[in-house]
């Protein structure tokens, strides 16, 4: 009976992968917008869709990012300066788009851009802090998308959103995982909409990977600066003891378990780009396979006491 049912997930698996390697043709005619490309994911992505021959347009924040693409891909990759949070900056980069792509419309978009700081907890935090993080890992992702709506109709196209296993469970505090929640949700409502239109909406829900979001001096640093901006009150809840605590936890258990691999996430960026059955979504890292979204299913009750339970000691926490 067993040897059956192991047999059957076998032969579903070996279905689901011959299935899945079909890739779209005439990539030398299909242009990927990708924002984020200054280092890590998007860099990566930018640089292997290039050398697959698609006509990538590569969305930068800084002009040393622009400039090391140029350098290290074809002349075919175009860059642009983009800031996520600002309306006319996105505005621009999408009539450019538009100019280049003309009646045949833009393949797709990867919305990649994102960042981890501010981040701590609830409470040491301000509506401002949250602001700033939901400003380009939320409305940002929402105003790419939408600039370049209906060039990727014309092209019944994709859009490929980059949100996080942190969409779908929560493991700490701050706006983090309220912003990826909000990408879940988003990336969700837009796939139904855009379904009979004939484009496909995928999400990538990557595990903790070695890039600056998971960067221990820069984590380190952020928490450093909202501790001393902490009322008193509050530290005394956390502890003289807690600062410390975090930070070697950062250092050792954070680095410990971010992957190195980064083309295990691009891998899946490339596949939900080319693939001509793509995925609806991709969970990246074995960590977010075996660990994250099994957690996530489970009762709030179990998930809640395996989160509480491995958090670092408080003060004043009743549970001590």
């Amino acid at each position: 009976m067993y040897l059956y049912l192991l047999g059957l997930v076998v032969l579903y698996y070996l279905y689901r992968w011959v299935r899945e390697l079909p890739r779209v043709p005439d990539k030398g005619s299909r242009y990927v917008y990708v924002t984020g490309c200054d280092s890590g994911f998007g860099n990566l992505l930018a640089r292997h869709l290039d050398k697959q021959g698609f006509r990538v347009i590569a969305a930068c924040f800084t002009e040393k990012g622009e400039e090391d693409l140029k350098k290290a891909c074809s002349g075919n990759l175009i860059t642009t300066h983009l800031d996520v949070t600002s309306k006319d900056s996105v505005d621009k980069v999408a009539a450019m788009i538009k100019d280049r792509v003309g009646t045949r419309g833009l393949w797709a978009v990867v919305n990649n851009a994102g960042v981890s700081v501010p981040s701590a907890p609830c409470d040491w935090l301000t509506i401002d802090d949250y602001k700033s993080m939901l400003d380009v890992n939320l409305n940002g992702l929402i105003a790419v998308t939408l600039s370049v709506l209906p060039l990727i109709k014309k092209a019944r196209g994709r859009v490929v959103n980059v949100a996080s296993v942190l969409g779908r469970i929560s493991m700490s505090g701050g706006p983090y995982c309220v912003s990826k929640y909000g990408v879940e949700a988003f990336n969700d409502s837009l796939r139904l909409n855009m379904a009979p239109f004939g484009v496909k909406v995928l999400c990538i829900e990557p595990g903790f990977f070695k890039t600056k979001m998971t960067d221990t001096a820069i984590l380190s640093n952020n928490i450093k600066k909202l501790w001393d901006k902490v009322p008193q009150e509050v530290k005394d809840d956390y502890g003289t003891g807690y600062i410390a605590r975090t930070l070697v936890f950062m250092s050792e258990k954070v680095a410990k378990i971010s992957d190195a691999d980064l083309m295990k996430v691009v891998s899946c960026m490339e596949h939900a780009v080319a693939a001509v059955r793509p995925r609806t979504r991709y969970s990246p890292g074995w960590d977010a396979k075996f660990f994250w979204l099994p957690l996530s299913y489970m009762p709030t009750c179990v998930s809640d006491y395996i989160l509480v339970r491995a958090s670092l000691p408080l003060a004043n926490s009743i549970l001590n």
